[in-house]
């Protein structure tokens, strides 16, 4: 099966090749191969998979679907299962929006969402502009990818996110984070900035694909701020952070930032296709028929999503995210002491990321974030062989894990917020167990040494986590 999929499919394909599995069972955190081998899956569909794999609310909401004979695809009329969802979600949206919002079903990927909210924003207002930022990953379609980190459209302006690990400022912390602010600011205020008021801003509250960099909640109320003053509005991907994802229901509920637009799917669906758009009524400027597509009205997904949020919300599965990924964040900041090639851990709930660096590069002179900062340098160079290495060690394991950051050399981890206590000390065994493997067969060497450095002792070497 894996040579016919080598043979038939594109060159585009991606998972296939760095996970090169046959799934042919899966159950909670679980997937059996074809092979016999079972893995622990904290890729979790790119994070699609909040319950994880078949779980039973959502076995028996489709089953509910199917054996009722209702139609399976309706486009956009109304139906039980599409109220049922719609009031579902609603209840769990932030106040400030499900008082007085709209929702419209795009096509089936977050993508054709991301393409509704920024054509919704630029019927709205009359303006073409955008402003996004760097390290964005909103989706493949043209106009997402337009505002993307990697993409050139002249429409779209990009603007600093702010991070500790490697600040475009190079401060790190409070005071990156307030320079980027502050370039926002200016960028919008200057007249001869050469940017006019855009149709609308576009931000991840965590980024994902661009390396899991939370976004500090001072900052985000900053964002809103402007935006709100200046009457731009303010759309939020959830795509990848929703449904309890990073410890709240929504991940812009950490900073208590309501936006005027909210972009929806993975999760939403319980595992199958759904995407929405949820925005404030004064934006509804929408004709009939301005933005349609012809599987907005997935009567299946519908109804797994709807269990799924209902589940998530019952349990309080995003209090249990918020705990556990604490736990697992802080075991994996351990690993740093024994590890060099461990530059940052990060992340929030359990949306984790492990950024790996070469602290033996000769244009590294500090071999972590706290020592390159305390001297006015930048951290050591990501290590994208070497997080491709752990990746495959992570796999000889039984453990599936993706890559992502600016160069690929962050490993993240997306498990189910199903996940026990049991299952997740085994996926750290298992990583720490792939990490020292690949760190020995990657790079063998003395252990890193820092350059000569001014008179002043350097502060003791600690993995960093996200600035709030």
């Amino acid at each position: 099966m894996l040579r016919r999929q080598s043979l038939r499919e594109s060159a585009a394909r991606t998972y296939a090749r760095s996970l090169p599995i046959v799934p042919v069972r899966a159950r909670g955190l679980t997937i059996e191969g074809a092979d016999g081998r079972r893995y622990l899956d904290c890729l979790s569909g790119a994070g699609t998979l909040a319950l994880g794999h078949n779980h039973p609310v959502v076995l028996e909401a489709v089953r509910k679907v199917l054996d009722s004979g209702a139609p399976l695809h309706v486009l956009d009329l109304a139906t039980p299962v599409k109220d049922a969802f719609t009031t579902e979600l609603f209840a769990t949206l932030p106040a400030g929006l499900a008082d007085d919002a709209r929702i419209q079903f795009c096509g089936p990927a977050g993508t054709d969402a991301v393409e509704a909210a920024l054509k919704l924003v630029r019927t709205a207002t009359g303006r073409s502009g955008l402003f996004s930022f760097t390290g964005a990953y909103h989706g493949m379609t043209a106009g997402a990818l337009d505002a993307s980190g990697g993409a050139t459209d002249v429409r779209v302006t990009r603007l600093p996110y702010p991070q500790n690990y490697r600040c475009p400022f190079g401060v790190g912390g409070d005071r990156g984070a307030e320079l980027a602010a502050r370039w926002t600011e200016n960028l919008l205020d200057d007249p001869k900035s050469g940017v006019t008021t855009p149709a609308g801003m576009i931000l991840e509250p965590v980024q994902g694909e661009g390396g899991v960099i939370p976004a500090p909640d001072a900052w985000m109320r900053r964002m809103r701020a402007l935006t709100a003053s200046r009457s731009i509005p303010l759309i939020a991907d959830e795509v990848q952070t929703g449904v309890g994802r990073t410890g709240t229901f929504w991940a812009v509920e950490h900073s208590g930032v309501v936006p005027d637009v909210m972009v929806l799917s993975k999760a939403i669906g319980g595992s199958l296709p759904l995407a929405v758009i949820v925005y404030r009524a004064e934006l509804d400027a929408w004709e009939p028929g301005a933005h349609a597509g012809t599987f907005r009205g997935n009567q299946l997904a519908m109804a797994a999503g709807a269990a799924t949020l209902a589940y998530v919300r019952e349990n309080k599965l995003a209090d249990r995210a918020a705990t556990l990924g604490a736990r697992m964040l802080g075991r994996l900041q351990g690993l740093a002491a024994d590890h060099p090639c461990v530059g940052d851990v990060r992340g929030r709930g359990l949306m984790i990321g492990v950024e790996l660096v070469d602290p033996y590069a000769d244009e590294a002179p500090f071999p972590s974030a706290d020592e390159a900062r305390a001297f006015g340098v930048f951290a050591p160079p990501a290590a994208p062989a070497l997080a491709a290495a752990v990746q495959r060690e992570c796999l000889d394991r039984g453990l599936i894990v993706e890559l992502g950051g600016r160069h690929a050399g962050v490993v993240r981890l997306l498990p189910p917020l199903t996940l026990t206590d049991e299952q997740a000390e085994a996926v750290l065994d298992r990583f720490a167990d792939a990490l020292a493997a690949a760190e020995r067969t990657h790079r063998p060497g003395p252990s890193p040494r820092p350059r000569s450095v001014p008179a002043r002792s350097a502060p003791r070497r600690t993995a960093t986590g996200p600035s709030h």
